[in-house]
């Protein structure tokens, strides 16, 4: 393919930090390249390679923001039409193969799972203890980039023996989904055999980790029974819900008792190069959901007014649910609310809802360097409250064991912490308890990137955003590149 030439140069000048630094924090300076001969002879060669299979994760900055902007919960915004234009499209349903914020996605993968197959490659070039845990880290993130690929993209190219060159090009056809979930399933089953319940450096991946990523991939699959065991192990691990719901977005709420898994950022290294923006450290996402323009001395700072809540999306919160007010900002409502800030700012120009994301509005204070590049906020990928959504979900649809009972305990779990009562509690079973339950995924995680993805797999795609067409929007177009250079078929519907 293509863009495989990228995949052979790793990003290997990297320091494991302490402290109160990130172990993702790197120099981005690509200093020299490397090969297996002259590298991999001692223990701390593997384990700056396995930080550098981490690197990719934090330039899938835009899919959780696709994972909003293609459903009912979210606009594109921005200055114009033109502005974040990738991320119209996906807006307006009519993203093609050239979307940029598409191809990035495909790339970042492949690049992620390429550095986990140069690992694989030489995984018994040289012994060391504690490689069999580190080796799990490396397909936990082989899985999750295949994860990410498949619930995009459909028949994605697979292999897993080794890290493909330029002339690898045209060896390779789209696998059935089928085949990409099996291998990806393998990899987490592989994983959570060897790693630890618990690691030092925060953002590795653990046992729950592993755990919580395989009873989503099999609920994705529709494997019911299957996902609502493999969650119970985490919905029985270390982890609670945070009470006060707003403190999971603060820098002070990263990897707290919550997260079971999360992307790591830094400002520690600032990045200047617009050239290539999304590929430092940063955090680009929160930067480009900022108030335009604004100023005073509110906590918060300016940035693009782009991924705008929808009035859909904030009508959807009952009254006393605290939820809200975390996830959607009123910028209008707020600055009434707080006088002595003197909060001005520009309306945003485009597809304008007066509303903004809560969860990860830039702050004061959390950039470095080139400022709209290097917000460190994390991406909480997986929390404890999906897990106990999906595993209510997973109980409530199992085929040879299915328990509401307990599917309405996990639910009213998450729903107690929102409302601060037990009034709120579902009763329901049946149809009308899955549907709870589906409802609840969306007020508790909404602006977290999993609201198209869930409608899509649960058949509500449809009948929830305007402009979806069966058997087309399921997933996005192969980017053309890969059509082009490296002959693989385009999804139906695409060009």
């Amino acid at each position: 393919m293509k863009n495989y030439k990228y995949f052979i140069s790793l990003f290997l000048v990297v320091s494991i930090a302490t402290g109160c630094e990130k172990f993702v924090d790197y120099d981005p300076k690509e200093d020299f390249q490397i090969t297996a001969d002259t590298y991999l002879t001692n223990e701390d060669d593997y384990q700056k390679m396995v930080i550098g299979t981490y690197s990719p994760l934090q330039w899938l900055w835009a899919n959780p923001v696709i994972g909003d902007i293609a459903s009912d919960n979210s606009v594109s915004g921005g200055e114009n039409a033109t502005d974040q234009i990738g991320f119209q499209q996906i807006d307006d349903y009519q993203a093609n193969s050239s979307n940029a914020n598409l191809t990035e996605a495909w790339r970042a993968c492949y690049e992620g799972i390429n550095r986990a197959n140069y690992l694989h490659e030489n995984k018994n070039k040289l012994s060391f203890v504690g490689k069999d845990a580190l080796y799990g880290q490396v397909y936990f993130l082989r899985a999750y980039y295949y994860f990410e690929l498949v619930r995009m993209f459909g028949d994605v190219p697979l292999f897993v023996d080794k890290r493909l060159s330029v002339s690898d090009s045209k060896k390779y056809s789209r696998a059935p989904k089928a085949d990409v979930y099996k291998q990806i399933e393998l990899d987490l089953t592989n994983a959570i055999a060897v790693l630890p319940n618990v690691n030092v450096e925060k953002g590795r991946a653990t046992k729950f980790a592993a755990q919580a990523l395989l009873g989503k991939v099999l609920l994705y699959q529709g494997k019911f029974d299957a996902a609502a065991t493999m969650l119970e192990n985490v919905v029985n691990g270390p982890f609670s819900l945070v009470p006060n719901f707003g403190n999971i977005f603060l820098q002070a709420g990263e990897n707290g008792p919550e997260s079971v898994f999360e992307i790591q950022y830094s400002n520690a290294s600032p990045f200047y190069d617009w050239s290539n923006p999304g590929r430092g450290q940063g955090n680009l996402a929160v930067q480009i959901c900022g108030i335009r323009n604004l100023t005073g001395t509110s906590p918060y700072s300016s940035g693009w007014s782009t991924n705008l809540p929808t009035k859909n999306l904030a009508d959807a919160y009952a009254v006393g649910d605290t939820r809200k007010a975390v996830t959607v900002l009123d910028i209008e409502a707020y600055k009434t609310a707080n006088p002595s800030f003197n909060i001005t700012y520009t309306v945003a120009p485009y597809k304008n809802t007066g509303l903004y994301n809560q969860k990860y509005m830039p702050r004061l204070g959390e950039t470095s360097g080139q400022v709209e590049l290097n917000y460190l906020n994390n991406f909480r990928t997986i929390r404890y409250a999906d897990v106990l959504l999906m595993a209510a979900e997973a109980n409530n649809r199992a085929t040879n064991t299915p328990n509401d009972s307990k599917a309405q305990t996990y639910l009213n779990r998450v729903r107690k912490r929102a409302f601060g009562d037990d009034l709120h509690e579902i009763k329901t079973t049946g149809t009308a308890l899955r549907q709870a339950i589906w409802d609840e995924r969306r007020l508790e995680l909404a602006m977290e990137g999993d609201r198209f993805f869930d409608l899509v797999r649960t058949g509500q795609a449809a009948a929830k955003i305007t402009g979806f067409t069966v058997g087309k929007n399921e997933i996005f177009p192969i980017p053309i590149q890969e059509v082009d250079i490296s002959g693989l078929k385009q999804n139906p519907g695409y060009n």
